[in-house]
């Protein structure tokens, strides 16, 4: 009995052996495996060769990649204005009537004979309109400025500066004049990205004042409503308008009782311009950036592969041509 327990240690002893060399090779073999890799990546550093020229091709892709990464930035920070056509459809938050800012110096004929009249074809005939109007003289008194607020209906009509509401007319019925601004709707300040801004007031800073004493001034407007939507859906009523001008002798027109007048006369185009601000999706900002990233550095490293591996050759062919 004695012996056997003796033999049975034994054959333990034995596996257990076995089982420590089999655990020692298993770990020596990964550990192998590792340096390889290891020694494997060092070889390809070893085997990679800073050149000047390599040098100048990274610092050039690196100040590429940040432009370009600039530019993408930007367009990303930026709205995007797309615009659209459609018959116009009066919206519940729409208002039926436009309103009108004018601001406008009549040089040679003073306050007291100078107003404001609106004519349309809903019948509407104020001469005189005197809501939301300032009158300062100019020209040492002669002349005046008028600046004034007021609304139309959505129809064609007209308004006009006269001395239509005043009891005695002026000797002088000089209407030469400087236009400061014409606007209608909702201002458009603060829509910086808003396209084509000079449509929406193209008779601002308008000098009138080379034309004949005695004539009348005629503007044929034609005004197209437009909606403006931001990037919080917050919506704005300005209107774009285009004009022609014309001049005409009201004396030889209407007879010697006429007094010049400078007309604003206007329609309303059936269709709308909308525009709506887009701001760039995220994922497609990542994915510009990540593709400038990427194909900067392919097309450096390729350029840079070219330029050694010409280098290369030429030296060789240089030094077989010396052997």
């Amino acid at each position: 009995m004695i012996l056997l327990s003796k033999q049975r240690a034994l054959r333990e002893l034995q596996m257990n052996g076995i089982y420590e060399n089999e655990k020692q090779i298993l770990s020596t073999s990964i550990e192998h495996e590792y340096k390889c890799f290891a020694t494997n990546h060092l070889s390809i550093q070893d085997l990679t060769q800073p050149t000047t020229t390599g040098a100048a091709i990274s610092i050039i892709c690196v100040s590429f990649i940040s432009i370009l990464i600039f530019i993408e930035l930007y367009y990303f920070i930026t709205p995007e204005v797309v615009s659209e056509l459609f018959v116009d459809i009066p919206e519940s938050g729409q208002a039926d009537r436009i309103s009108v800012h004018i601001d406008i110096s009549v040089l040679n004929i003073a306050c007291q004979y100078v107003g404001i009249d609106i004519q349309d074809d809903l019948g509407r005939h104020e001469v005189g309109f005197i809501d939301n109007t300032l009158k300062l003289p100019e020209n040492n008194g002669m002349g005046c400025r008028i600046n004034a607020s007021f609304k139309i209906n959505r129809v064609p009509g007209n308004f006009h500066i006269s001395t239509h509401s005043s009891n005695v007319q002026p000797a002088n019925g000089d209407m030469k004049h400087v236009i400061h601004e014409l606007a209608f709707g909702d201002s458009i300040k603060g829509f910086r990205q808003i396209p084509n801004r000079k449509a929406f007031h193209p008779l601002r800073r308008f000098n009138n004042t080379n034309r004949p004493s005695h004539i009348s001034h005629d503007y044929l407007m034609k005004i197209v409503p437009t909606i403006y939507e931001d990037l919080h859906h917050v919506r704005r009523y300005p209107y774009q308008f285009t004009f022609v001008y014309r001049e005409y002798n009201p004396y030889q027109s209407h007879g010697a009782g006429m007094i010049p007048t400078i007309w604003f006369r206007y329609d309303i185009m059936p269709i709308t311009v909308k525009y709506t601000e887009h701001r760039q999706k995220l994922y497609t900002f990542i994915t510009s950036i990540c593709a400038v990233v990427g194909g900067s550095f392919t097309v450096a490293s390729i350029i840079d592969s070219l330029i050694f591996s010409t280098r290369e050759l030429f030296k060789k062919f240089e030094i077989g041509k010396m052997t």
